[in-house]
């Protein structure tokens, strides 16, 4: 029999593992083609000969996904895999009746043709949805693990929007890695509050790769997940976030709702913001889909170098960009805090939006009056930078987790916020971490 012509949907992350660990070297299969959407200009490349082996010398052609159709009659495709996450559950079947339409079948992949396995234990954090706080329980995760004399790496969920075989396997544990590897604004937000922390963290293309060299340094491997994507690695213990901002959202999501079936621990965050009844409903149906889950309760509280700056100013707030666009959230903790201390207006980046982030607005209208702070490149950057330059404000507010005065050129005065998480009550992370892997002990 000739091998499974396969078209593989994606945004640069889940499709390219996916191959990598089921497909690469599989003669059953023949993988005729990506398509990509979500992230911009990652279409039109090629996932290089180098990476994808033997069986594909010319490497794979990457297409937008908006040539879905025309790629499955052109290539004489028989099966799609559908391999990118924060999408409704009802945008997923629209997409495989599309297909089936066509003529191929339609394929979901899950945790056992997919996930790879460690030497070391792993604890996995993922969400419902993006924006849910992810990172700031990886950070807590980190820090009590660290406390328990553990070394911890975090591998963070792909990023790879340069060259895919120089971002193979990525270590960064300086500023200096960030640089040195040109990464994106959205790279640095998941990359520099660990190594503030004095965590390492690994990233890139080849996930089974970064696990073999991250287990050569470190003690337990936490996997740092992207959008609400499940883990790329078997896992000793999985944590995932929820937000009672977006109740409901907990299952009506892909693949989020798998996350809300699969976790150990469900983390409900930002309980101090978010209206009492919401955090009793994603209660009540995260209990409904996982029982067995323990729940803890956190909140992510503000802090800002000077509220007093902000008190009666007419403020510009930037959010983190995946947060406002694929994930939805009309707010961030910018827009918070700019409440919160007393701003006078926030002012609508709209009308000075240039060139790119206009175009951002356009794709996302969902979007609130809130400036995403798009940087999947230098264009981009640069028009980011263009449109903080002209907006009439006295004051930017920053609600991203990163210092966005280390990648553009901010004029006008500024206030940064940053957040970390809080458990309410009990239990804590601190008591299930020290119940699931206990004290390190000293060697002798």
């Amino acid at each position: 029999m000739s091998p499974t012509r396969t078209l593989i949907m994606g945004a640069a992350g889940r499709d390219f593992h996916n191959f990598n660990v089921y497909f690469r070297d599989n003669k059953d299969y023949e993988v005729v083609a990506f398509t990509a959407t979500q992230i911009p200009d990652i279409e039109g490349r090629t996932y290089p000969k180098q990476l994808a082996g033997k069986l594909y010398p010319k490497g794979i052609p990457i297409y937008a996904e908006t040539d879905l159709l025309k790629l499955i009659k052109d290539l004489k495709v028989e099966q799609v895999i559908f391999a990118y996450s924060d999408v409704p559950h009802e945008v997923v079947m629209h997409k495989a009746s599309m297909v089936l339409a066509a003529g191929a079948d339609f394929r979901l992949m899950g945790e056992k043709s997919t996930q790879v396995k460690s030497t070391k234990p792993v604890i996995s954090i993922c969400a419902v949805r993006t924006g849910a706080g992810k990172s700031q329980t990886t950070r807590r995760v980190s820090l009590i693990l660290r406390n328990m004399g553990f070394k911890v790496a975090a591998i963070r969920h792909p990023m790879p929007y340069g060259d895919l075989v120089k971002q193979e396997v990525q270590r960064f544990a300086t500023y200096a890695d960030l640089d040195k590897n040109e990464c994106t604004i959205e790279e640095r937000e998941e990359y520099e509050p660990h190594i503030d922390n004095g965590v390492i963290v690994y990233a890139g293309v080849d996930y089974e790769k970064i696990l073999r060299a991250a287990e050569k340094e470190v003690d337990i491997i936490l996997w740092d997940g992207g959008n609400n994507d499940f883990s790329f690695y078997v896992s000793d213990l999985k944590i995932v976030v929820a937000d009672p901002h977006r109740p409901g959202h907990e299952s009506a999501y892909h693949p989020g709702e798998v996350n809300s079936r699969d976790a150990d621990v469900i983390v409900i965050n930002k309980v101090d913001t978010a209206d009492p009844q919401a955090v009793i409903k994603i209660r009540e149906n995260l209990r409904q889909l996982n029982p067995k889950a323990t729940i803890i309760e956190a909140a992510s509280p503000l802090f800002v170098d000077n509220p007093a700056a902000i008190l009666g100013k007419r403020v510009l707030v930037i959010e983190d960009g995946p947060t406002l666009t694929h994930g939805e959230m009309a707010y961030g903790a910018g827009f918070v805090a700019a409440k919160r201390f007393g701003a006078k207006e926030i002012v609508d980046p709209r009308p000075f939006a240039v060139r790119s982030i206009a175009e951002t607005y356009k794709k996302y209208p969902k979007t609130g009056p809130i400036l995403p702070a798009m940087g999947y490149g230098a264009a981009q950057m640069k028009d980011l930078e263009a449109t903080i330059k002209k907006a009439d404000v006295d004051l930017v507010i920053i609600g991203t987790p990163i210092d966005l005065t280390r990648v553009i050129k901010i004029t006008k005065p500024y206030q940064r916020v940053r957040y970390e998480l809080q458990e309410i009550g009990q239990p804590t992370l601190e008591d299930i971490l020290k119940a699931k892997f206990g004290k390190k002990s000293k060697k002798k």
